[in-house]
């Protein structure tokens, strides 16, 4: 089968195209894959500077969609079946062997490119916004990077879940994206503290997720309203930034890390919860899912370098069939 594989920790120039030998099922769902998604930890991945490295010859990705060849007997699944997967031996290949757990009933509303970039982003905001700040319907979130793909995401879920959005964006253009996603209300990132406080009447909000980093987190934390979570979604910004933890103490509010990944490798079955809460919100239409930017297999590198770029909005898959 074909494969993108990372032979050197070299970022995008590190990925070619090779021929490899299908997996096994070993009491696994074989799986062939559509599409995949791309993600930050793949860039971060591929020079290295990841939490996880993975030994080379790599196969980056950890989402997908495709239709089961095979399945073992009490799972519920069937060949023919459209799925989403999660695959920790890398997904950027035409054929995987799943865990039974790790595999999802796609609804046929949603495209298979669509399905390849839901869950890795989908599921880290239900995480955040459900597990880790405990939301309650009605609060109002701060998105920022709000037109990239967890940016869109968190949009989606938070709508579904009757919350209110302030998208904060780069551009007129990635504004015309948080709209068309379900914000709310759209900020630029000059001043968006400012905005936050306006638009809820001085009080501020209740959730900040925050993917980006960098020198903005200060003004975050000032954006919150009593109470309120502060929620560190990343770094894509570069900067890990710093907190003096006095102003923790001003209005009661908390700093909150989310690390999904993390945390399901803890707990298997987490995922699988998730997906029950939200698969119901997808198929009735509730919660949307946006076509993402899509290059072929050939093009990886292209795909890695327009993440590290920020060039593409939404979300950025791979074809594979």
């Amino acid at each position: 089968m074909r494969a993108v594989h990372l032979v050197g920790y070299t970022g995008p120039d590190g990925l070619r195209i090779v021929d490899t030998d299908e997996p096994v099922d070993d009491g696994r769902v074989l799986v062939d894959l559509h599409a995949a998604g791309v993600a930050f930890p793949d860039l971060l991945q591929s020079r290295a500077g990841y939490q996880v490295v993975r030994p080379l010859p790599a196969v980056l990705g950890m989402e997908a969609a495709g239709v089961v060849r095979s399945a073992p007997e009490g799972h519920g699944l069937r060949a023919g079946q459209r799925v989403a997967v999660l695959a920790d031996t890398g997904t950027w290949q035409r054929t995987v062997a799943v865990d039974p757990a790790m595999v999802f009933a796609l609804p046929d509303s949603v495209s298979f490119a669509a399905g390849a970039g839901f869950l890795l982003n989908y599921l880290t905001v239900h995480f955040a916004l459900d597990e880790r700040a405990r939301y309650r319907p009605g609060e109002t979130v701060l998105v920022h990077g709000a037109a990239g793909g967890l940016g869109v995401a968190a949009l989606q879920v938070a709508a579904a879940l009757g919350l209110d959005t302030i998208a904060v964006v780069s551009t007129a253009a990635k504004a015309e994206v948080a709209r068309a996603h379900g914000a709310t209300h759209v900020v630029g990132v000059d001043g968006f503290k400012d905005h936050a406080l306006e638009l809820t009447r001085g009080r501020g909000v209740d959730i900040v997720l925050d993917p980006v980093g960098g020198e903005r987190f200060t003004d975050s934390l000032r954006s919150l309203a009593p109470g309120g979570r502060a929620v560190v979604l990343g770094f894509t910004a570069g900067q890990i930034p710093t907190v003096k933890v006095n102003r923790l103490l001003l209005k009661n509010i908390s700093v909150i890390g989310a690390g999904w990944a993390e945390y399901m490798r803890a707990d298997p079955s987490y995922p699988a919860r998730q997906w029950t809460a939200l698969e119901p919100l997808l198929r009735a239409g509730k919660l949307t899912v946006a076509e993402p930017t899509v290059y072929p297999m050939e093009r990886a590198a292209d795909a890695l370098r327009a993440l590290d770029s920020r060039a593409a909005s939404g979300k950025i898959v791979i074809t594979l069939a």
